[in-house]
């Protein structure tokens, strides 16, 4: 029995949203508004939030942080990068201590201990976390998370 409250997604969009959402698992580290997304996938924005919210359970803000969360973890498993450098690889700020739970440190700390860790210069150099041309500002968000603004889930992500 179908869910009354829920937008049905036709088939042929989903390809779509995938196309959006493989862009989004590619450039992750780049600055992604919504705009571009729905553009991505062929949708006004509007549409396109309404659309990939219904389909993957969770708004594509939201899946942006997750996927910069994901890879933040596994470079600070791994790598011999320092906290700050992973927030400038991949552009996480204060949401990785709201999905992870713990702050990075602490993540770091914990998971990565004994782990055999790759160089930080080799990481860097072979383009495994690319330096984002914003790095300053992001840097400064993820030392101060409470000095940075909440930004509107649906324009800036």
């Amino acid at each position: 029995m179908p869910d009354a409250g829920r937008t049905r997604v036709p088939g042929r969009v989903l390809v779509h949203l995938r196309r959006s959402r493989d862009h989004v698992d590619r450039h992750y580290a780049d600055p992604l508004e919504l705009e571009v997304m729905a553009r991505v996938a062929g949708l006004s924005k509007y549409h396109f939030h309404r659309l990939f919210t219904a389909t993957y359970g969770i708004t594509p803000a939201a899946y942006v942080s997750e996927r910069r969360v994901e890879r933040a973890q596994d470079l600070l498993r791994s790598a011999n990068l320092t906290v700050t450098e992973v927030c400038h690889a991949v552009g996480f700020s204060s949401r990785f201590k709201e999905i992870v739970g713990e702050s990075p440190r602490q993540f770091q700390q914990r998971w990565g201990a004994d782990a055999p860790r790759v160089p930080g210069c080799f990481v860097l150099m072979w383009g495994l976390a690319e330096r984002r041309p914003d790095a300053t500002s992001e840097a400064r968000a993820c030392r101060n998370p409470a000095s940075q603004e909440k930004r509107d889930d649906t324009t800036s992500l």
